[in-house]
């Protein structure tokens, strides 16, 4: 985490929490979300449910990109958020929390430039799409670098075990919809 934000949280402790205003996509890409987009309908649509995704603006600026990148982590509930300033800004996923780029020398990065570490498992759902857990955690594989995934499942590198997308937030402890889990737990659901 930055040192700007660290001395903005202790001058400002109380700055009460941002939901749904921040998007991550299945391509590593952020998207800012205002009260329009918002209202026009959620960030995922999921299998099954009703209604139009509604992702909203996606960022191009590379130094607010790095920053988000810099700050950004899980709470105690497996939501994500980006730390910006005194504010928790809570990130509504598309797929995972994390989106691998796997690089030709055989190391995986996520969307922000870390390191993924050691790939413990390879999972591959419904639709196709490949994920890796990871020791920084689980994510989904960049549709441009699955030719690069390829090559290491035809090598037995990695071996793909089936599962079922909707099943992946519960195994891997993360919330999609921050913003849909806080108008549950007001409702009392």
């Amino acid at each position: 985490m930055d040192e700007i934000v660290k001395a903005a949280m202790a001058k400002w402790p109380n700055v009460p929490d941002c939901y749904g205003w921040l998007g991550l996509d299945a391509r590593g890409d952020w998207f800012m979300r205002d009260d329009r987009c918002q209202r026009s309908g959620p960030f995922r649509v999921g299998p099954g449910e009703a209604g139009v995704a509604a992702k909203g603006s996606r960022l191009l600026h590379e130094a607010l990109i790095a920053f988000i990148g810099r700050n950004y982590l899980p709470d105690g509930q497996g939501q994500w958020f980006f730390q910006n300033g005194p504010q928790r800004v809570y990130v509504e996923l598309e797929a995972t929390p994390w989106v691998w780029r796997l690089q030709p020398d055989g190391r995986v990065l996520s969307h922000t430039g870390a390191s993924a570490g050691a790939v413990r498992r390879c999972l591959l759902d419904e639709a196709g799409r490949l994920y890796l857990e990871t020791d920084l955690g689980l994510g989904l594989v960049h549709t441009a670098d699955m030719a690069l995934a390829a090559d290491r499942v035809d090598k037995g590198e990695w071996v793909p075990e089936d599962v079922d997308s909707e099943q992946l937030p519960d195994r891997w402890r993360f919330v999609r919809s921050p913003q849909q889990a806080l108008a549950n737990k007001k409702a009392g659901q």
